[in-house]
Parts: structure tokens; sequence; C-alpha cells
């Protein structure tokens, strides 16, 4: 496995090694020995699966109580992958950053606890699959629109008009009224 830096030192590029042949391929997604070597020492206790349409744009969904970590691919199709550090005190606050996961580039994204997560899919259709380091909790789920001026993420909108998405997303906060993970103190406070 290789651990890729994204400009976020926080969020990971994971790249499996992929074992393929004429009958097709073995790779191991998860290793808990391997991924805490490599800096991600996660307990995950739910996994997800979604299947969304093209131009379909998910999120930017977090949990401000009960944080979700999420180790994040895609089965099928290709999506543009986004995590927003939402952690007051850290020196990416309010920095975005994203990615290309696919079915072909098979890489994974850990997107640590304290991040808001989006996805936009750029095929005909996308399998999105993660792991949680925490329990789904809606009470504590907030929602950042996707669109905020001040993040200025760069989505790869394809087509002519906008990107599909639900009703609570479009009623998403912008993210300078947005609830934020509170400034952590240090060991000397």
């Amino acid at each position: 496995m290789e651990v890729i830096s994204t400009r976020i030192p926080d969020v990971k590029l994971i790249k499996p090694k992929v074992f393929g042949d004429e009958r097709g391929f073995f790779m191991e997604t998860w290793n808990a020995r391997a991924f805490a070597e490599a800096g991600i020492d996660a307990t995950f206790v739910q996994d997800n699966h979604s299947r969304s349409v093209r131009h379909t744009l998910r999120g930017l969904h977090y949990q401000i109580r009960q944080p979700q970590g999420k180790l994040v691919r895609v089965t099928r199709g290709e999506v543009f992958d986004v995590a927003v550090d939402l952690r007051q005190g850290s020196p990416t606050f309010g920095q975005w950053v994203g990615e290309v996961l696919s079915e072909k580039n098979q890489l994974q994204m850990w997107v640590p606890p304290g991040f808001a997560h989006g996805f936009y899919v750029m095929s005909n259709s996308a399998d999105f699959q993660y792991k949680c380091t925490n329990f789904y909790a809606p009470e504590h789920e907030r929602c950042i629109r996707w669109d905020d001026e001040t993040l200025g993420i760069e989505w790869p909108l394809q087509g002519a008009g906008r990107p599909i998405v639900s009703a609570k997303d479009k009623a998403g906060d912008a993210f300078t009224q947005a609830e934020c993970y509170p400034k952590q103190r240090s060991d000397a406070s």
C-alpha cells in the first residue's frame, strides 16, 4: 500500500497493491496494522454503500458530535471526492481538498474526524463505499452548501445544468454560519 499526501496533510490518498491477471484482480482495502503503521490508526464501526446517478452531488456532510472519520472508495464508476477542514485552530481550517476516485484508479481517501465530506458523480452511476469510525447520529448531522462561495470548491461539474442535490443539501448552511469543531486545547493549557 502506498500513502499519498494531499495538500491537507491529515487527508490521505491510499493506493492499495492490486494483484491482477486474466481472472481479474485482488486487493486488500483495509488492514488495521498496515494502516496504523501509515499513521491511520482507526477503529471502524459502520460500513456504508451508496449508489448515485451521473451529476449527483452529495454533501457537504459532517457530525458536530460523534464526528466520523471515513475511509472512502468507489467500486463502480467515478466521483470527485471532497474533504473540508472544519477544525478551528487548524492551519488548514476552511480549506478543501478534492480527488478523483474511481473503479479504475482504485484509490481510497482517508477523511479524518473534523472534516465535512461530499462527492460529485462523474460517471453514468457510481457505487461509493465507506467505513466510518463512529455511528451515524442524525441529531448531530450538519450540512454546508456544496456551492458555498467562501469555500470556493472547484467541482468538475459536467453538462449544462446544476447538479442533482437533495432538498437537505440545498438547505445547507453557509460556511461562515456553520457550526465547526472547537479548537483543541493543548496539554499545556
